[in-house]
């Protein structure tokens, strides 16, 4: 890489710590080129983005933004995962990282807070920003359902007795 490559990598990757979500820092131990293009090609699938980047470049790039604290995670055969929703990128490598012994999952950052392996690992666990909103959906049409079903249970009611006399009375 030339310098000017070296300036244009260290830019998109602080825009990336600027706009991302959830950063994961993951240790490739030997991934093929099958294994890789198959991580990704599942990251893509969720919104989220694996990028292998040069360990110097991307603690430049780090500085004055809210992943600062991952810089010591930067050592060795790094890539980085993120993604905009915070539960997208974890969630993707640690489900890939449970199939496959050659992605060890180092650390990470979601904003300003530095979270380990298992901090990670939790967070993978949470449901992910679509699932909550079909949760809070559900649990805001709910109420509306169970008034209709209250309110027409009386004249349901109703309407069975005047039903039963009417076939006593036809009887």
């Amino acid at each position: 890489m030339d310098r000017s490559q070296k300036t244009d990598a260290v830019a998109q990757l602080n825009n990336v710590f600027n706009e991302a979500g959830v950063v994961v820092v993951t240790r490739n131990l030997g991934l093929t080129v099958a294994e890789s293009t198959d991580l990704r090609a599942k990251m893509r699938e969720v919104g989220a983005t694996y990028q292998v980047a040069k360990n110097r470049l991307a603690k430049i790039a780090l500085k004055d933004t809210d992943y600062a604290g991952i810089d010591e995670s930067l050592s060795g055969p790094t890539a980085l995962a993120y993604s905009a929703d915070p539960v997208a990128a974890a969630k993707a490598v640690v489900e890939f990282a449970k199939s496959n012994d050659r992605l060890e999952v180092v650390g990470g950052s979601m904003g300003s807070q530095v979270l380990d392996e298992a901090g990670v690992k939790a967070l993978a666990s949470m449901p992910s920003l679509d699932e909550l909103r079909g949760k809070l959906v559900g649990l805001v049409n709910a109420p509306a359902t169970k008034i209709a079903q209250v309110v027409n249970a009386p004249a349901n009611k109703l309407a069975r007795v005047f039903g039963a006399y009417a076939a006593k009375d036809a009887a």
